[in-house]
Parts: structure tokens; sequence; C-alpha cells
């Protein structure tokens, strides 16, 4: 059986975006957000009234040993914390 997705729009300013991430989980989505560059993340579920709230980062490390060969030598890594679940009205 396939795992069910998700789809979590992207938040600012407390309006969508057009930016549309999916996942099974919201920390998922969460992670190609902040790959992005994005600091304070707000993911809207949809067909929910849940805003889930992250905050991300990304830093560049070195490609794994075990990468291919046309992988460059640094490479991003995103890494996010959750802070909780907001509900809209």
């Amino acid at each position: 059986m396939a795992k069910n997705k998700k789809y979590f729009v992207l938040m600012e300013g407390g309006a969508d975006t057009s930016q549309v991430f999916a996942s099974a989980q919201p920390r998922g989505a969460a992670l190609k957000a902040a790959s992005r560059g994005k600091i304070d993340i707000r993911l809207r579920e949809r067909g929910t009234k849940r805003i889930h709230v992250f905050t991300g980062e990304r830093k560049q490390v070195p490609k794994p040993a075990n990468g291919p060969d046309w992988l460059p030598d640094m490479v991003w890594k995103a890494n996010v914390k959750k802070q909780g679940i907001e509900h809209q009205d």
C-alpha cells in the first residue's frame, strides 16, 4: 500500500503562497521548505484548519563519502525544529 501524501501550503505574512509541498508528514514538507532557504516556516495542511509552525536552517556541509561523482564537494543540508500547531478560525 502506498503512503498517503498530504499537501502543505507555505504561508508568509499570514497568507498562502503559491508554494505547495507534498509529504506524508509535516516535517518532510518543512525540510523541503528549509532546503530552499526558508527560516520561519508556517505550513497550512490542506483540508484541515491546522498550521504547522517550524523554524528551519540550512548549512553547507561536505558531500557524503558515498555521494555520486556529479554531486558538488559542498552540499546544503536542511534542519527543522517544530514549534507547534496553530488552528485557523
